[in-house]
């Protein structure tokens, strides 16, 4: 995934490291209360930098020849999976804004209504995917880096179903833990809380961080 510029602090003196958060724990209240939130970025998000740390940490150790290659393969699937998981944490977070993010505009809303034909046609698309992603994943919004449109995507586990060089904007967790204790099985109360409350205006300089990337 091309999202170097949304993970400017997730990495520092050679480590993967937690973001702080972009508000304090109690900011998005209603839509998340201030004990899922601190649960989610201090315990779940932080399991995943360490995890990242720890994989990383294995490749290496065998690419110096101090472990057997047959170390190898598993390491990389644990980075995939771990570091998979703080990108798209460090994304969650600076998706959601603590006041109603309305609608987007600018060179977004050209975007959006280019791939689905209106900004209502993006919310019923993103709601229909994030909400049918079976298990634990996340909808996340990006750029097609094929046809350059926008697409959504229902990805599985943080690494399962993702395209090669697909650069997201927005990204909604659906693992029970970033919902559950607020709205316990209503994922689909969750899905429409968190599309009133997206960042846009932070999305959109990601979008154009993007086009930039790209002349």
């Amino acid at each position: 995934m091309n999202c170097n510029h949304c993970l400017t602090s997730g990495f520092a003196d050679g480590h993967y490291v937690l973001p702080p958060l972009p508000y304090a724990p109690e900011a998005l209240e209603p839509v998340l209360d201030a004990p899922t939130v601190l649960l989610h970025h201090d315990k779940h998000h932080a399991a995943y930098v360490a995890g990242a740390n720890a994989a990383a940490e294995t490749l290496r150790r065998v690419a110096a020849g101090d472990l057997a290659a047959e170390a190898a393969p598993a390491a990389a699937q644990l980075l995939a999976f771990n570091l998979g998981g703080h990108i798209l944490h460090s994304l969650y977070w600076e998706s959601l804004s603590p006041a109603p993010g309305g609608t987007p505009g600018g060179a977004l809303a050209d975007a959006l209504n280019h791939s689905f034909g209106s900004y209502a046609g993006f919310e019923t698309t993103f709601r229909a995917i994030t909400l049918a992603v079976q298990g634990s994943g996340w909808g996340v919004l990006g750029v097609d880096p094929v046809s350059r449109r926008l697409c959504v995507l229902g990805v599985c586990r943080h690494q399962d179903v993702l395209l090669p060089g697909f650069a997201p904007l927005i990204a909604c967790d659906v693992w029970e833990h970033a919902y559950y204790l607020r709205y316990h099985n209503n994922r689909a109360g969750y899905i429409d809380t968190f599309l009133k409350h997206i960042d846009w205006k932070k999305a959109e300089k990601r979008l154009t961080h993007i086009c930039h990337d790209d002349e």
